[in-house]
């Protein structure tokens, strides 16, 4: 028997869970904890936490357990739950006592008052506006090298690159600025007049007469769009030359409406014509000079450099995670009419930043591979801007073909790329801000036992934009905040190094950037040796596609050590060995991109466990890449894609291999049949002994 004291218990319990629900449930309470700064989502997690301290907790205060009783009798309000509720809220939210403060902290309605030199004078706004290969960027970049002083702000570090070879090849000294690099032309180390960026590298105090700012529709980006809107709103120079699509000017003049500066708009049309072809390329067998087959994946980069290779024909190879001199490198040797090599295999990497002699572009699909805001994985049609840009690359007007072409390399894509590029780009409409280290450390101030992931956590969701700004994602951000919150870094030192431009997906890079903050914790210089000693240096050539994967990884971890050098001198010292190593890798690198071909095959004849297959990012390399339709909303009757099995999906996504899954479904009949016998076995038992 229930002992009766035990039955009352659960009674009370029962009952108490009843009150705490309809008081959870009533929009009055929701409404007064939204006034006190509980939004929805922080409501339900007190809420929760509330919930489970009135039922586990062994006694409460007096006066609430007489309140709750007096509920549970009928005598009392349910609303008089609130006061506690918000108490409780107030321990596991310490935010919610300086909810004004905080608020006026994240308030990012104005971002133009954040530059007080750029309002203190009246810029003039040029902006050039055209397709790829329009003469856009040509004419601002004339006004940047007449001018007695400019500053060039670039998407990449080639192209700060090749701004800062042009001024100075024609006589405009020009020193160039990246995350990684600083080199200055004047020998005795004083800046020049102009200088050759990225663009997050602009200083907006510095005053120049002309400052250009490049591919202004990137300021959409969803985690570097607040780059572009910092220089458009905050470089301090009399004329600002903005050079991007034509799809940018409405909002950017809305933009500047708000800072009181017109926008003067010079429009170009493309110097040399591109054309859709009547006809998909289908094999490729049908390849020819000058083609660049374009792909969204690594997987299809090697799968079809394999197959161009099997039919006795040479290609170069460029994707993103190559080094800048390893793309050059091979765009050279493309673009070098004595090579043997005349056709390129490459990703979206291409559409900005290199200059190729290409004839012909060949989607080899139309589906890219995004990570959506939640962080899942989802494949999507290429948008009407990124189908321009890739298709503008063919047919250039410095190059050795004056006329383009644009196909497909499946029949069934032909009119769905037709269909894109028919489309009007559609218009940019929101612009990117990010947190800075002064705001995160006045919230700092008011809330010292967070960790610096929960700040911006809570930044985020306090802070107040116009309608035309958003707040760019911080996922990556967070992820390196969470992965050295353990160890002991004042809070400007993490914030820092929590904006290091690194590749998550890469465990090597992960692992190096968590060694590196250990190490500057104990104050314990990173020099050279030590660095050495990390990566195993010296590096020898890839033997397979496994290897040059790790290549990249490390150079990757050389360009993060050349980063934080720049912002912590003293602690990484050894910035010009570690940059004559990095070159010498690059060569390195480049020598297995050179013979990729012969790497694939190396890895084809090993056994190469899943985990290999996940790291490598090489899934089935004698199969041809897979077909993808137009999406998630037309999706093409392609039972390798629609079928949503695990084991289809992992095979696609690279996961497993169509040999390891034989494998598995061999084992599994196995011991299903050996199961089957076992039973079998013990029933005829069964039979026997009735």
């Amino acid at each position: 028997l229930i002992h009766p004291i035990v039955v009352y218990l659960l009674v009370l319990t029962g009952e108490l869970l009843k009150v705490l629900n309809r008081f959870y449930k009533r929009k009055e309470m929701q409404k007064l904890a939204a006034d006190q700064g509980l939004d929805a989502r922080l409501f339900h997690q007190a809420f929760v936490s509330f919930r489970r301290y009135v039922l586990e907790m062994n006694s409460l205060n007096a006066d609430f357990h007489i309140i709750l009783s007096d509920i549970c009798c009928g005598a009392g309000h349910i609303d008089d739950i609130f006061p506690y509720f918000m108490r409780h809220a107030k321990e596991i939210f310490p935010m919610l006592d300086c909810m004004d403060d905080l608020r006026k902290i994240s308030d990012l309605r104005v971002p133009a008052n954040w530059y007080p030199e750029a309002r203190a004078i009246q810029r003039k706004i040029v902006f050039h506006a055209g397709p790829t290969n329009s003469g856009k960027t040509y004419h601002a970049i004339q006004r940047f090298l007449a001018a007695k002083s400019g500053v060039y702000c670039g998407p990449l570090k080639l192209l700060a690159h090749e701004i800062y070879e042009k001024s100075n090849d024609a006589g405009v000294p020009c020193d160039l600025v990246t995350g990684e690099e600083r080199i200055s032309v004047d020998p005795e180390g004083r800046l020049s007049g102009h200088i050759a960026s990225t663009i997050e590298m602009c200083n907006v105090t510095t005053p120049y007469e002309v400052a250009v700012i490049d591919e202004i529709q990137m300021i959409k980006d969803p985690a570097r769009g607040w780059a572009w809107t910092r220089a458009l709103l905050g470089l301090c120079a009399e004329e600002i030359h903005v050079c991007g699509e034509a799809a940018a000017v409405d909002f950017v003049t809305e933009l500047m409406y708000t800072t009181g500066e017109e926008v003067e708009v010079h429009n170009y049309k493309r110097l040399t014509p591109f054309s859709v072809s009547d006809h998909a390329v289908e094999s490729l067998d049908n390849l020819k000079p000058g083609d660049c087959i374009v792909c969204f994946s690594k997987n299809d980069i090697y799968s079809i450099s394999r197959q161009i290779e099997v039919r006795g024909l040479e290609c170069a190879v460029i994707y993103g995670s190559l080094p800048p001199g390893t793309k050059l490198a091979q765009a050279k040797k493309f673009n070098d009419p004595d090579d043997p090599c005349k056709i390129l295999v490459a990703t979206d990497a291409i559409g900005m930043g290199l200059n190729l002699s290409i004839r012909r572009i060949i989607f080899n699909s139309l589906v890219k591979p995004n990570v959506n805001e939640k962080g899942e994985k989802e494949l999507d049609t290429i948008s009407t801007s990124q189908a321009l840009q890739i298709s503008g690359r063919a047919g250039r007007f410095s190059s050795v073909f004056k006329e383009g072409e644009v196909t497909t390399m499946q029949r069934d894509d032909l009119p769905v790329l037709k269909e894109i590029l028919g489309k009007p780009v559609d218009p940019i409409e929101t612009a990117g801000l990010h947190p800075t280290a002064e705001q995160i450390e006045m919230f700092a101030y008011h809330l010292p036992q967070a960790t610096l992931s929960n700040l911006v956590d809570i930044f985020v969701s306090l802070a107040q934009v116009d309608g035309v700004y958003f707040v760019c994602n911080i996922d990556d951000f967070k992820f390196l905040a969470d992965m050295i919150q353990h160890i002991p870094l004042n809070l400007r030192t993490r914030y820092v190094f929590c904006t290091a431009p690194i590749n998550k997906k890469q465990a090597f890079v992960c692992t190096s950037f968590l060694k590196f903050a250990r190490q500057f914790s104990r104050d314990e210089p990173l020099t050279f040796n030590w660095v050495c000693r990390h990566v195993n240096w010296p590096l020898v050539p890839p033997k397979n596609i496994k290897d040059l994967v790790h290549l990249e990884a490390v150079h990757d971890v050389l360009d993060l050590y050349l980063w934080l050098s720049y912002r912590f001198m003293d602690m990484f010292p050894d910035a010009n060995l570690i940059r004559d190593i990095q070159k010498e890798l690059d060569g390195i690198i480049q020598v297995g991109v050179c013979n990729i071909t012969r790497l694939i095959r190396a890895t084809e004849d090993q056994p190469t466990p899943a985990e290999n297959t996940a790291s490598t990012g090489l899934a089935v390399l004698d199969t041809p890449p897979l077909k993808r339709g137009r999406g998630t909303k037309n999706q093409r009757k392609d039972p390798r894609m629609t079928d949503s099995s695990l084991s289809s999906r992992l095979v696609r996504d690279g996961l497993l291999t169509k040999e390891l899954l034989q494998q598995l479904q061999r084992e599994w009949v196995r011991e299903q049949s050996q199961h089957g016998e076992d039973s079998n076995s013990a029933n005829k038992g069964k039979r026997k002994k009735k």
